[in-house]
């Protein structure tokens, strides 16, 4: 019966250490094992060195060719790449490895990635008509990396969270947590989100840039003007520089920075912009655009021109809820048909545009002997 007994305390001792809490049985110490193993660190814990900033931008750049294909003209390439060398040299960055690339797509836009990555889409070429609106939105874009805008504002935001393993000691990142960074930088980048201080700072930078080497400084103000004159039919924001409510104040803020600097430079290079650029942009309602919601790390699929879809929906017996919500005149009904064609299913016809097949990029080779060359001709 003792022996009995004694087992029977030792096995009912050992369930009451089974069910106790493993934190009561080790003096908390496994406690804090088990929730240290899950415990996320603040993103501004990280160290974004030039490094990671190249990788984070490459993943990026290669994203945002991915999506609109690279303009295949070696002459356009080799233009923009001077013109943004130029720049580049001058700015706080210079010896970053620099690259500007022509998207193939109607969409006018333009995007920074971090590291030294500037894209211009065909359409905004052809929206531009100088070489100083060019250097305008060129130094504007190249601000955004010297200031690591979209760096900083992920990394100081509560975008993305990183686990202990994806931080260093010394705050280096782990693979994992810049391919993070990139995906978020890419959505940010698309929908052109930056901040409003971020932006003013480059149009504030991007203005003395260009007119420290002797481009005209409302360059940038020229261009800003053509885009709000081509979104004025369009309610929602689209695509670069997005027409909204703060863009007059910006185009204030550019003239009063001229005029405080007293940044008197006025080389527009009209002649030269033409002889290189030859063709001009669409419509925004003439855009054709990718499927609505599909514009995401690839794209998506080719919807049909404004024109193809007018003549469709010609076709289709009128009425629905829509139409009777629209009333108003023919003019007016037409107006708001040009929207919805070129982009108000996608919302932004710029952003939405489609893009090309081509996805190689076009080596471009050039010197200092070159850019110096190229400045000469800045008069």
């Amino acid at each position: 019966m003792k022996t009995r007994a004694l087992r029977f305390v030792a096995v009912a001792a050992a369930l009451l250490i089974a069910a106790t809490p493993a934190a009561a049985q080790f003096g908390g110490g496994l406690s804090k094992v088990v929730s240290g193993a899950g415990k996320v660190k603040k993103l501004s814990d990280a160290r974004v060195t030039d490094e990671e900033e190249r990788q984070i931008g490459q993943e990026v750049s290669d994203k945002i060719v991915e999506t609109f294909g690279v303009y295949q003209d070696a002459n356009v390439a080799k233009y923009v790449t001077l013109v943004g060398a130029v720049l580049a040299t001058s700015s706080t960055r210079p010896n970053l490895d620099w690259q500007f690339v022509v998207l193939d797509t109607d969409g006018v836009n333009a995007f920074a990635a971090p590291g030294g990555f500037v894209h211009i889409t065909k359409g905004l070429l052809g929206l531009m008509k100088n070489e100083a609106e060019l250097a305008g939105v060129l130094a504007h874009e190249i601000t955004h990396v010297t200031e690591k805008h979209t760096v900083n504002a992920i990394r100081n935001g509560n975008f993305i969270s990183a686990g202990t393993d994806e931080i260093s000691a010394n705050g280096g990142m782990a693979a994992s947590l810049i391919t993070k960074f990139a995906e978020k930088a890419y959505s940010d980048i698309i929908n052109n989100k930056f901040s409003r201080n971020d932006e003013n700072e480059a149009d504030d930078k991007g203005v003395q840039m260009a007119n420290k080497v002797g481009y005209a400084a409302n360059g940038l103000a020229s261009a800003l003007g053509k885009l709000i004159e081509r979104n004025k039919a369009i309610s929602e924001p689209n695509g670069l520089f997005a027409s909204h409510p703060q863009m007059k104040d910006r185009l204030t803020n550019i003239e009063k920075i001229i005029r405080e600097k007293k940044l008197t430079a006025t080389a527009t290079v009209q002649p030269r912009y033409a002889k290189n650029i030859t063709f001009d942009a669409k419509a925004a309602s003439a855009i054709a655009t990718v499927a609505e919601g599909s514009r995401g790390l690839t794209g998506g699929e080719e919807k049909k021109p404004a024109e193809a879809e007018k003549k469709e929906e010609t076709k289709k017996p009128s009425g629905g809820f829509m139409s009777k919500l629209r009333g108003g005149s023919s003019s007016e009904n037409k107006q708001a048909q040009n929207i919805s064609s070129g982009g108000a299913r996608g919302v932004n016809p710029d952003r939405d545009a489609v893009g090309g097949s081509n996805k190689n990029r076009v080596p471009v080779k050039i010197g200092p002997s070159d850019i110096a060359e190229f400045q000469k001709g800045i008069a």
